[in-house]
């Protein structure tokens, strides 16, 4: 899935039809994505964030066969308005409860990098972690969190996406994180990256199968979210979910901004696919 657009295809065109001639082309591509790859790298920022916003698409991909590794940055351990629930205590739960979530879905593999919750800065450790976690998986895409969400509020959620889409981008030089090739590890291109909470969607995932699913994976979460009070995260979700599936025509969908490593870089059209 290269760039295969050339200069003929526009000579003629007003402006506005060659850029939308330009980026139908590249859409293409993006939004046929996630059927095709095999193995798939979810970066969250905390035990629940990819069965909360992607949980349907894991659990699709899982079913058709995908390999799915789950590599969650912080420990999780401020997530809790209960003064009686110290933050070790909250970290061990959270670590059982992804396990559990993460056997409904199907994900065969938890990585846990043990940052602690809400403070997590953008780092160069950091981000030779996930280097080397890419090199080691090779994946074929990366799932995580869109950095670049308007108003987002959590340092944590800003951090992670910006760490993945930079360790995506160096994991294939071969002299970044160099210790990595005396331990067997090759340099990795990771074709593609699938953002969440995104403002700018441009492929959306039918989930109507998976819904339930979905929702079994999050109740495992009970600390974030208990059974009397599940219909707080039950229903906006639901309403989000109806509303991103009228864009494609059935009950409920994902949404992501699908997007080729190329267009990581130097590309001043991204915004616009």
């Amino acid at each position: 899935m290269g760039f295969s657009f050339d200069e003929d295809s526009i000579k003629g065109l007003n402006y506005d039809e060659a850029y939308k001639i330009l980026l139908s082309s590249e859409l293409k591509d993006l939004n046929r994505v996630f059927d095709i790859v095999q193995r798939v790298l979810c970066i969250q920022p905390h035990p629940d964030d990819t069965d909360v916003a992607a949980g349907g698409l894991v659990a699709k991909l899982a079913r058709r066969g995908c390999e799915i590794v789950y590599a969650t940055m912080t420990d999780g351990c401020m997530g809790t308005l209960d003064p009686k629930m110290y933050p070790e205590r909250l970290a061990s739960i959270r670590v059982s409860e992804e396990e559990e979530a993460a056997k409904i879905l199907g994900v065969k593999r938890l990585i846990w990098l043990n940052y602690k919750d809400s403070e997590l800065k953008p780092t160069i450790d950091a981000r030779n972690r996930l280097i080397t976690l890419i090199r080691e998986f090779q994946p074929h895409l990366l799932l995580t969190v869109d950095p670049w969400l308007t108003y987002e509020a959590h340092s944590d959620h800003i951090a992670t996406g910006m760490l993945a889409v930079e360790a995506m981008f160096f994991a294939m030089f071969p002299y970044i994180n160099p210790w990595d090739m005396r331990d067997g590890l090759k340099p990795h291109l990771t074709p593609f990256i699938a953002l969440y909470w995104t403002r700018k969607p441009n492929t959306y995932v039918d989930i109507t199968d998976y819904i339930d699913l979905k929702f079994r994976a999050i109740s495992a979460h009970k600390s974030q979210f208990p059974p009397e009070r599940f219909w707080e995260i039950e229903n906006p979700l639901k309403v989000y979910s109806r509303l991103m599936g009228k864009k494609i025509g059935v009950a409920y969908a994902e949404a992501f901004k699908v997007l080729s490593i190329r267009h990581l870089h130097c590309c001043p059209y991204t915004e616009d696919l």
